[in-house]
Order: structure tokens, then sequence, then C-alpha cells
């Protein structure tokens, strides 16, 4: 009951932003030639919608969002989970992949051209590189700072190889891995802007270069809503699963 008489809280900055915007053009004290009053913003919006544009573009940035992050978010927690169980693995891998991860990703984009050229490849090799190390890196620290008395009270119990992973190791972890996630998401979403730039005619990056190459400073403003939309949707989702996955946890 407490949670809701107080979820308008989070919403209040932004509204009083649009509501300081809805002034600063009222006023002129910007020029609506900069800076668009959020009504023009927002038939542009209506206009975007009703010519199904929008959902053309919208489709194309959410599929390689969505591959993106299954391909590089597997990788990583793959490679966390076995670097954090096995010496060896660790040893073997984690230099070199902590190597990779110093790179930024966005600075492999002459590089990933070269490899890919220019189709749906490039976009989607971006996004699941930047995705990947944050899942990675939490999903190892998760495993290894799991309370070793836990694993040997499993062990005292019967719990050995993939029923000690899922019983123990798995659910210790999962708050670190979640954290990873979450982290992810948004990198996922900032490497999507700049990989769709890549001569590409679908996305919602595809559409604030072109507003820009024609001065519409309300599509711009609108793809930057949408990111900061889509970014606030995906981390609602995680923060769901979080407390779905980790209703035994004190903290949740």
């Amino acid at each position: 009951m407490k949670e809701k008489k107080w979820s308008f809280i989070p919403w209040l900055i932004p509204i009083a932003f649009v509501g300081a915007w809805q002034l600063v053009t009222q006023f002129q004290i910007v020029s609506t030639q900069l800076v668009p009053a959020p009504l023009t913003v927002l038939k542009s919006f209506y206009q975007l919608v009703i010519s199904g544009d929008l959902l053309y573009h919208l489709e194309g940035s959410l599929g390689r969002a969505f591959i993106g992050l299954l391909i590089g978010g597997g990788i990583g927690f793959i490679l966390g989970i076995t670097n954090g169980l096995s010496k060896f693995s660790f040893l073997f891998t984690d230099t070199s992949l902590q190597m990779i991860r110093n790179v930024p990703n966005l600075a492999l984009v002459p590089l990933v051209i070269i490899w890919f050229g220019i189709d749906e490849g490039a976009k989607i090799f971006l996004v699941a590189i930047g995705v990947m190390f944050p899942i990675y890196i939490n999903t190892l620290h998760g495993i290894r700072n799991i309370d070793p008395g836990y694993i040997e009270m499993g062990r005292m119990y019967g719990l050995k190889g993939f029923k000690l992973f899922k019983e123990i190791l798995l659910p210790g972890a999962l708050p670190s891995i979640f954290v990873g996630l979450r982290y992810s998401l948004g990198v996922m979403w900032m490497t999507l802007i700049v990989a769709e730039t890549i001569a590409t005619t679908r996305g919602v990056g595809y559409l604030a270069t072109t507003a820009q190459q024609f001065m519409q400073s309300d599509i711009i403003i609108i793809t930057i809503i949408l990111y900061a939309l889509f970014g606030k949707l995906a981390d609602l989702l995680a923060r769901f699963g979080e407390k779905k996955a980790l209703r035994w946890h004190k903290a949740y």
C-alpha cells in the first residue's frame, strides 16, 4: 500500500522537465527551430505512428537489440560460469577477455565493416560485443563470491555436479548476474544507436540520422525519447525478473 502511495514520485522530474520545456518554447527563450515545443513533437510522433514509419523502424531496432543481447549475453553467461567454476579455464581465457574488454567496442566499427560488410551482421555483432562483458564480469563475480559454507552444506546433502550448480551455485550468483544484465541493457541501447548509423535504411538510429540531415529537430527529440523509454522498459523487465527469481533472497 505504501509503494502505491508514493508511486508518483519517480515521475516528478520528467513531468517538471516537460513543464519547463513548454515554458522555454512558449516564451521564446530558445528558438523553436532549435528546440520545438512539446506539442510539435507530439504531432510529429502522431504522424510517424499513422504513416507506419515508427513501427517499421522500431521493429528493426528491437530485432537487432534482442538478437545481439541473446548472442552476447549467452556467450558472456557461459564464459562467466565456466571461468567461475574452472581455474584452468579462468587462467586460459580471462586475460585475453580482459584485453578485449578494454577495447571500446565502438572503436571496432571500421574493422567490423570490413569483416561483415554493412549488413545486419555488423550491427548485431557490435551489440553482442557490447553486452557480453558486463554479463561475463558479473556472472564470474557472482560464482566466485558464493559462500563456501553453502557449497559444503550442499555436498553434505548429496548434491554434486549439475544439481549442486542448480541448487546452490546459480541461485547464489543470480543477484550479481542481474546487476550485469541491467548494466548490459544500457550498453545495448548505446551501442545500437551508433550501429544503426552504418549504412542502413531501417531503425531508430537511422531515423535520427536522416532527421539530422534535414534539420528536423522534432524527429531527433522523438528518437531520444524513444531510447529513454526503451531503456526504462528494459530495466523494469529486468527488475521484474529479478524480483521473481530472487524471492527467496532477504534483500528482495
